[in-house]
């Protein structure tokens, strides 16, 4: 069974930058296409940005598109989320979750099938 865990949240000014990491653990992750998602309070879990198994293809949503990245060490089982420019309307708790796949990325959450507990991120104005 594939377990996540994210790390790096936490409380940072509108216009700063926060590292997320999700590591993996009881599985290999480069068998697994990666994403990150967010969730606010009263709202939608929403598409933030995906990853394929190998790191060769991503995908960001057109909120994230110039800001954030994400990347992958499968060496060290991990995936991030590098975020700058945060907003005030980016505070919510974000997810990591995983999928096996092939050489492509997955935007949707329901075609994920392992999701970590979440991380929390404020973003003050």
């Amino acid at each position: 069974q594939l377990q996540l865990v994210e790390s790096g949240g936490g409380l940072v000014q509108a216009g700063g930058s926060l590292r997320l990491s999700c590591a993996a653990s009881g599985r290999t992750v480069s068998s697994y296409a990666m994403g990150w998602f967010r969730q606010a309070p009263g709202k939608e879990r929403e598409f933030v940005a995906a990853i394929s198994c190998s790191g060769g293809s991503t995908s960001l949503s057109d909120s994230a598109k110039g800001r954030f990245t994400i990347s992958r060490d499968n060496a060290k089982n991990t995936v991030y989320l590098n975020m700058n420019s945060l907003k005030p309307e980016e505070t919510a708790v974000y997810y990591c979750a995983a999928r096996r796949g092939g050489s492509r990325y997955y935007m949707r959450a329901n075609e994920y099938d392992y999701w970590g507990q979440g991380t929390q991120v404020t973003v003050s104005s």
